[in-house]
């Protein structure tokens, strides 16, 4: 640790709350987040997001909110969201996060298990979960609709409630300079409850300290700026949303918010900004729209052509050196009929794209940085506050997720789990001491993954402890790599799902990819519904090939044997994964188990 992060670290607010105050001094007549009202973009100052934080704070107040008291936010990502998360910190409670697409029974838990005081939830949809089990939530005071109001005795709307803050601000305008100035580092300011791969969620207790950390420790990097620019989409409820607006408080940039995810090529486009973090699906599907739009004729020689190019040209990229000579022109050219392009749908300004929640496939990074954009990885989890590793731009090693950040340290057990230990660990899971015990271990989160860490201190992940698969045969098969392998090969597919615990071989199941399939099918004179063209020789013929391809890049027990393609992609709605979008690999077996059966019956 340097003498300045360790000054920096010493030295940074005790709290959220007190760390909105200094942005707001150093910053507040600058844009903060700009948001759609209807079809155009406006700005919030982070003057004007002081005043309304306040005011949502004052509000919570007045309803008698105490110090750590819960608040859960059942809502979308929106610029409402963050208001409301800041100002539940700012009264000094601590804000329950719940996924919009979190089923009726599981919400229920959630704010039973938390306890939590109020509710800010965005529709009549939302509010309907809560209504239909109050007698489950005792605890429960207010609800907050954000859209539209269901006449209720416990529903307000949020106009409703601003003006209610307005007015206890009002009678007492110091309340909520006394909450936050009540705040230490290790006061409690979110529960998340992890969406898991199985059973209950379990609610992660992160305190004040873990998202000042945040903010100083990737201010550290010194690769974002005050001037720059956040296309923010990513889900709110997750941690790492939550991470990047504890990031933005700390610097000072400004945020574009919209969580429309089929809207995100359209926004960014129109908002043109400068960074954007992601999950590693996004990529994956951006890349795979690219190379179907180019593939054929002349069109697709000239992208094959520019590709190669910018493969040749990485490594002396990458070491910050500039192509010259007949490479360097050749560099031009790819840029100027291909890559500028690609550049232009991102938004023209990009300067990286942050990757995190699962593993990115190092081949899609490298098909990225060809074409002159750079895809950071990341690795981090709820419970260690989302950014745990990094890479940084200046020393970006593709197939690793970076060394740790400032502060965090990292050791391998003799298993191969990866150990974390630093400020942004979280103090425990509520009201779990027994579950705590076992993953916090003398101060060291035993996070679950298997990983490796190179001469520099870079982490590669390898796969999930619990996720290898043992076959019949004793081989450990790592089913990330596997599926990495076939999505990278095969731009049809869209998901897929490796089996073979206990069998003789390894096996799969495939989603195709609705808009890749169907441009596919158009061009072939087939019906484009991705359900009739799951079971379509021609489509069974054309995944065989791209599987026969991974396979080659495979160890001999690695490879798939068998294949079924199933009639549509596995969603949220069924259970089949998770917000964050982790296939639920259980949960699939399970639901899919007479279809896998059915790859071994010979």
């Amino acid at each position: 640790m340097t003498d300045t992060l360790a000054e920096r670290l010493a030295t940074r607010p005790p709290s959220v709350g007190a760390m909105l105050l200094d942005r707001v001094r150093a910053s507040g007549p600058d844009e903060a987040f700009r948001y759609l009202d209807g079809s155009r973009w406006v700005s919030l100052t982070w003057n004007q997001t002081k005043d309304k934080v306040f005011e949502l704070a004052a509000g919570l107040l007045a309803l008698g909110l105490q110090r750590e008291d819960r608040v859960a936010i059942a809502s979308s990502t929106r610029v409402e969201w963050i208001l409301a998360d800041l100002g539940i910190m700012c009264a000094g409670g601590a804000t329950t996060t719940v996924y919009p697409t979190t089923q009726h029974e599981d919400v229920a838990f959630i704010l039973g298990d938390s306890e939590s005081k109020a509710v800010f939830a965005e529709d009549d949809s939302q509010v309907a979960k809560l209504l239909d089990h109050l007698d489950e939530l005792p605890e429960l005071i207010q609800i907050i609709q954000i859209d539209g109001r269901v006449d209720h005795p416990k529903v307000t709307g949020w106009s409703d409630f601003l003006a209610s803050g307005r007015d206890q601000l009002a009678a007492d305008p110091g309340c909520v300079e006394s909450a936050i100035a009540a705040l230490g580092p290790d006061h409690l300011a979110t529960l998340i409850y992890t969406s898991g791969t199985t059973g209950r969620p379990k609610g992660v207790r992160l305190v004040q300290d873990c998202w000042t950390y945040e903010g100083v420790s990737i201010e550290e990097y010194d690769i974002i700026s005050p001037d720059d620019l956040q296309y923010l989409w990513l889900p709110l409820s997750h941690v790492f949303g939550k991470a990047l607006i504890a990031i933005q408080l700390r610097i000072g940039f400004a945020t574009a918010v919209d969580g429309q995810i089929d809207k995100i090529v359209d926004n960014l486009a129109a908002v043109n900004p400068t960074f954007m973090a992601g999950a590693p699906r996004i990529f994956e599907k951006v890349r795979a729209r690219v190379m179907m739009t180019a593939s054929g004729g002349v069109k697709g020689k000239i992208s094959d052509w520019a590709f190669g190019v910018g493969r040749k040209t990485m490594p002396m990229r990458l070491r910050g050196e500039k192509p010259t000579g007949l490479l360097g022109a050749q560099q031009a050219l790819a840029d100027k009929l291909v890559f500028s392009k690609i550049k232009d749908r991102m938004g023209g300004r990009i300067r990286f794209f942050v990757s995190g929640s699962a593993a990115l496939s190092r081949e899609v990074q490298e098909w990225f940085y060809s074409a002159g954009l750079l895809v950071l990885e990341g690795y981090g989890l709820t419970e260690t506050s989302a950014a745990t590793f990094v890479n940084n731009p200046r020393a970006t090693r593709f197939g690793t997720v970076g060394p740790p950040v400032p502060g965090t340290e990292v050791k391998i057990a003799d298993d191969g789990e990866i150990l974390v230990k630093g400020p942004g660990v979280m103090r425990g899971y509520h009201n779990l001491d027994e579950a705590t015990a076992e993953t916090l271990v003398d101060g060291w989160f035993h996070t679950g993954d298997i990983g490796e860490v190179d001469d520099s201190g870079y982490l590669r992940i390898t796969d999930r402890k619990k996720d290898l698969i043992k076959t019949s045969g004793g081989k450990y098969v790592a089913p990330q790599k596997v599926e990495a392998a076939v999505k990278t090969a095969c731009p049809y597919i869209s998901q897929v799902v490796v089996h073979g615990e206990g069998r003789k071989y390894v096996s799969a199941l495939f989603t195709l990819d609705p808009d890749a399939i169907g441009e596919w099918a158009t061009a072939n004179g087939k019906d484009p519904d991705p359900a009739a063209l799951s079971q379509d020789p021609a489509v069974r013929e054309l995944i065989e090939g791209y599987v026969t391809q991974a396979n080659k890049q495979l160890e001999r027990w690695e490879t798939i044997k068998k294949f079924e393609i199933l009639g549509g992609e596995l969603t949220v709605e069924e259970g089949e994964v998770t917000p964050s979008l982790k296939i639920r690999r259980k949960v699939v077996e399970k639901k899919y188990a007479d279809v896998l059966d059915s790859l071994y019956s010979d």
